[in-house]
């Protein structure tokens, strides 16, 4: 939870267009240090594109992403960033991904080394201390050798959790994090996730826990039609929305 009021990543009117189709609509929005913030809304909202431009796997049409004092416009004649400012937004922004994105002829501790040692230079025995430190954290010491095809979808992504977590981010993005996982296994993912929100944490959580963006998040937005349409306290969104849509989303998905 947030300690103080730092505004740390930013969106600043994103908007995407895939050809004649507009996928986001000038979305804005900031996020504290420490803060965890949730977007919900219906399937195709989206949400998972915006996650996507917040560390330019997806480019914007236009907008500005700031993390921290440094910031990337894009639009009115700049289509794309630099390899330096992608480097950058991404050594500070770390991303877990629905689908795991493991290395399949890697080890898992390869899998976690391999990053490192890429992105932040470090040698190999100073990624593997770091990566059995990770493994450690999320329970899965013991799975440092097998391979991902080996391991459940639930270790799999405990996995990818401490890949990203192994660069040191400053942020760490959730892309539907439990939606490829049973319930049972996804409680264990969301358990790791409050641990990292418990620790202070900065986290942007594209999900469809409910639960979880209540009780975990900072603030919550609702996206439609790839625009935020309500934002706000988690607890006064979902018992008092103020927007129509926001009504009929939340009556879809908790059955009121």
């Amino acid at each position: 939870m947030s300690t103080e009021n730092k505004t740390y990543l930013s969106a600043r009117n994103i908007t995407k267009d895939f050809g004649t189709t507009r996928v986001l609509d000038d979305v804005s929005m900031d996020i504290q240090s420490g803060d965890v913030v949730s977007i919900i809304g219906p399937s195709g909202a989206g949400k998972s594109t915006f996650l996507r431009c917040m560390n330019l796997l997806e480019t914007p049409t236009s907008g500005t992403v700031e993390i921290g004092d440094f910031a990337i416009t894009l639009g009115a004649g700049r289509s794309t960033a630099s390899k330096k400012e992608l480097a950058t937004l991404r050594r500070n922004v770390g991303m877990v991904f629905q689908s795991f994105n493991l290395f399949p002829h890697l080890t898992v501790l390869e899998n976690i080394c391999l990053a490192q040692r890429r992105v932040l230079g470090r040698d190999a025995e100073q990624a593997r201390v770091r990566a059995f430190e990770l493994l450690d954290r999320v329970g899965l010491k013991d799975k440092s050798e097998e391979y991902p095809g080996r391991c459940s979808g639930g270790q799999q992504q405990r996995v990818a959790i401490a890949r990203s977590l192994s660069l040191d981010p400053q942020v760490m993005l959730f892309d539907e994090p439990t939606s490829a996982l049973d319930p049972e296994v996804g409680a264990e993912i969301l358990a790791v996730m409050r641990e990292l929100a418990e620790e202070g944490m900065t986290m942007m959580v594209v999900t469809h826990e409910m639960g979880f963006a209540r009780q975990v998040g900072d603030k919550v937005h609702v996206m439609v039609g790839g625009r935020i349409v309500e934002s706000g306290d988690p607890e006064q969104v979902m018992t008092q929305p103020s927007h129509e849509r926001t009504r009929q989303f939340l009556a879809a998905v908790l059955g009121r």
